[in-house]
């Protein structure tokens, strides 16, 4: 069988054992340990050749379908035994097995005009609200967290995480902010509280946007935090700080020219803007043709080589540029953890096939910030090259005293 002589070429390192359609078992492994191997079997023949065309698509999907089963580890100890021993290929190996593998890169549909883009939203975003608690901190930050102490909790790193972007922000009370992609409204929320700026958030999920209206009005933040259900491209106004978490990998890279220069023209003279979102390191390159398909359907993980050329064509300063580099490996893994804890209310609520599948989503996209070159970059941009102090040092300074007042530097 052509699979069997793949994973004979592929595995290196660790030991997998793989008992295919058929009942028989075939051992991968360069030494006789076994204490960490992994045991997969196959239910449907089809998989024989459907893992060697598209595994970027197939395993996913037969993991979610239940054809194919871990008995032995788990479906990220199978990911990462995956990206560990692909990593370990010399570059002339693994043209080869992607030639043999007959792999292709399937185009990737970036364009988003505003009525697929909400359509893409909801597709994710518009689950039932209880879906997210089960893994989420209780504020909901879906996006990666700053682990500023390696032992920190999810809760921690998630408020690190909020004051890290409002040191960056250089916010002063009264300031006008705007949020594009404003999820279920935490920061829009921190912000006001700890800098009494007035803030706007804009989303396209209808669910986020009912959710965080009831969360700001409990707290008591209506005066001064509002939500709306509004694509970027139709904002309007001035705005004294624009942020951006989460938000851009759904943008499209036909789109970046026009994102920018929205950001641009939304953007007082002196102001300040921050954009937090995932790309890559090792250039450009498609989205996993699986998590495309069914979980982020249109969305694009983009190299600062795709970001950084819109940036400069709408005339904004890059002036601050920072890499997050295992930092949401770390917020997966805890919300990996959370999710399996509750796996049994989630199947549940939504069905064993749905369990499984978002148990790859994060098993996968764990892998992918671990070993295959994800990575976070939040960039500070303005329109003046003297609208941020001439050096980093307020961002030490807000570390050391995280409790004080975040105003800008004179």
């Amino acid at each position: 069988m052509l699979l069997v002589k793949i994973l004979n070429m592929l595995i290196d390192e660790g030991a997998l054992t793989l008992i295919d359609a058929c009942g028989v078992a075939h051992r991968f492994a360069r030494c006789a340990d076994d204490s960490g191997e992994i045991v997969v079997r196959l239910s449907d023949r089809r998989l024989h050749w459907k893992l060697l065309l598209n595994p970027g698509l197939s395993l996913g999907e037969a993991y979610t379908d239940g054809t194919l089963t871990v008995e032995r580890g788990s479906v990220y100890d199978l990911l990462d035994l995956g990206a560990r021993n692909v990593a370990l290929m010399k570059p002339l190996q693994a043209a080869r097995l992607g030639r043999i593998l007959g792999r292709s890169r399937t185009f990737l549909q970036q364009y988003n005009p505003p009525v697929r883009a909400r359509r893409n939203v909801a597709h994710h975003y518009d689950l039932p609200d209880t879906l997210f608690d089960h893994f989420l901190d209780p504020d909901r930050q879906y996006s990666c967290a700053y682990f500023a102490d390696p032992h920190m909790t999810l809760e921690e790193a998630q408020e690190a995480k909020k004051r890290q972007l409002a040191t960056k922000l250089l916010l002063r009370p009264g300031q006008r902010v705007l949020d594009i992609g404003s999820g279920w409204g935490g920061l829009c929320m921190h912000l006001a509280r700890v800098a009494d700026v007035d803030v706007t958030g804009i989303t396209l999920s209808a669910r986020q946007v009912a959710a965080a209206r009831r969360r700001a009005a409990e707290a008591g933040l209506e005066g001064r935090v509002r939500f709306h259900l509004c694509d970027y491209r139709s904002e309007v106004g001035e705005y004294d700080r624009i942020v951006s978490v989460g938000m851009f990998e759904h943008v499209g890279a036909p789109h970046y020219d026009s994102f920018f220069r929205k950001v641009r023209d939304l953007l007082a003279d002196d102001g300040v803007a921050v954009l937090h979102a995932i790309g890559r390191m090792d250039g450009s390159s498609n989205m996993a043709p699986w998590l495309q398909k069914h979980i982020f359907p249109g969305a694009h993980l983009p190299a600062l080589s795709e970001v950084l050329p819109s940036i400069e064509r709408a005339g904004l300063w890059v002036t601050d540029l920072e890499i997050l580099r295992l930092h949401y490996a770390e917020t997966l893994r805890h919300w990996r953890r959370r999710f399996l804890a509750n796996a049994e209310a989630v199947a549940r609520t939504h069905g064993a096939r749905f369990r499984r599948m978002w148990e790859f989503y994060l098993a996968s996209s764990e892998v992918g910030f671990r070993r295959c070159g994800l990575m976070v970059f939040q960039v500070q941009l303005a329109k003046r090259v003297d609208a941020v102090p001439l050096t980093r040092d307020y961002l030490f300074e807000a570390a050391r005293s995280p409790g004080a007042r975040l105003e800008r530097a004179a």
